[in-house]
């Protein structure tokens, strides 16, 4: 749940009046159709509008106290549409059946399809529609940038760092995936770089980095003000994904909203993994190689993992790492020449980030 607040309020309302837009506009498309735009809707309940809040934070770093205008609320609700078609492709690619304690979005359109009482297989049914559907986030998400940046001072350049943030994405997703397969062909020694650098291209620049920049950027900041910015949004990117990958294996279902060891049954390589398994003698870490990946492991065997990864200390080796990149953070933080307010959001923020059981 979100708490309220000027910026969420804000992006709530603005997400609203889009999606009652593209409604109005899709009567055309039959009532079947309803069924897609209604998942697609459904995805932006909830969440913690953090991008949206980051965007925020980096406005007001960079606007000399001036107060949003529309583009901002335009831009954070638009970022927390390419967020939801991140997740639906997300989830689909880990085999994920829920999300944020709901089903997965190509889990909704499964049980809709039977619900319906169509031919065929649901569950394919539902794979396919989810492509889909993630596609149609990503373009209502240009459709609402686009309207957003009409006529802006400051589009062209917000617009080059949005196009980046979708490339970064996309690619960190694609090498996330391969690393599931490509860490058996490449020296134990690499696991880790390459663990990090799937989290800073999937997750931390879109997560935290970006939207920052965005706002400024939307803002009008300059390069110099672009670059502190830069230095303070990657270390905090990096401790939430780090963060991220330690619920992924440690956390609590009831507060995360997803099965007990979910990226253990999905085969994620994060820098966790990474770690453990450099730590384990051969035959632990032949064992460890040959149970991740299992979607059918059970809360037994989940445990067992989650043991013999803490045996390493790579959990607590994550959780120095994190550490560190909070202080780069600060560190950054203390150095850029900032208004007190924007200091004190981009701080809190920050904290909420990594500090976090869900």
């Amino acid at each position: 749940m979100v708490s309220a607040s000027p910026v969420t309020d804000a992006v709530a309302e603005r997400l609203d009046a889009f999606l009652l837009s593209m409604r109005s506009r899709s009567t055309e498309y039959g009532p079947d159709a309803e069924t897609f735009l209604g998942a697609a809707a459904a995805t932006l309940s909830g969440g913690k509008r953090l991008r949206a809040r980051f965007a925020h934070a980096g406005w007001l770093a960079a606007s000399g106290g001036r107060e949003p205008d529309a583009a901002l609320w335009g831009l954070g609700a638009a970022l927390e549409i390419f967020q939801s078609a991140a997740l639906v492709h997300d989830d689909l690619i880990d085999n994920s059946d829920t999300r944020r304690g709901r089903p997965a979005s190509h889990r909704a359109l499964e049980a809709a399809h039977r619900e319906a009482g169509w031919h065929g297989d649901a569950e394919a049914f539902g794979r396919s529609a989810a492509v889909l559907l993630g596609d149609l986030l990503v373009a209502w998400s240009d459709d609402l940038l686009e309207e957003t940046l009409d006529g802006h001072p400051h589009a062209a350049a917000t617009r080059a760092e949005y196009a980046r943030m979708r490339r970064d994405v996309t690619v960190g997703q694609m090498l996330d995936i391969t690393e599931e397969s490509a860490w058996s062909v490449n020296p134990p020694d690499s696991l880790l770089p390459r663990a990090l650098r799937v989290a800073a291209l999937k997750s931390a620049r879109y997560s935290v980095e970006q939207p920052i920049l965005l706002g400024a950027t939307l803002a009008g900041a300059d390069d110099r003000l672009l670059a502190r910015l830069r230095a303070f949004g990657h270390p905090v990117g990096m401790a939430f994904q780090l963060r991220d990958d330690v619920l992924g294996v440690f956390g609590d279902p009831v507060v995360t909203g997803k099965p007990a060891g979910d990226d253990l049954r999905e085969g994620k390589r994060t820098a966790l993994i990474a770690i453990a398994r450099e730590a384990l003698p051969q035959d632990a870490r032949a064992h460890l190689d040959s149970r991740i990946g299992d979607p059918h492991l059970t809360a037994t065997d989940v445990a067992e993992l989650q043991h013999l990864i803490r045996s390493t200390g790579a959990a607590e080796q994550v959780e120095q790492m994190i550490a560190e990149y909070s202080e780069a953070a600060v560190a950054a933080l203390e150095d850029a020449d900032l208004n007190e307010q924007a200091r004190q959001a981009l701080s809190a923020l920050a904290e909420a980030a990594i500090a976090r059981s869900a």
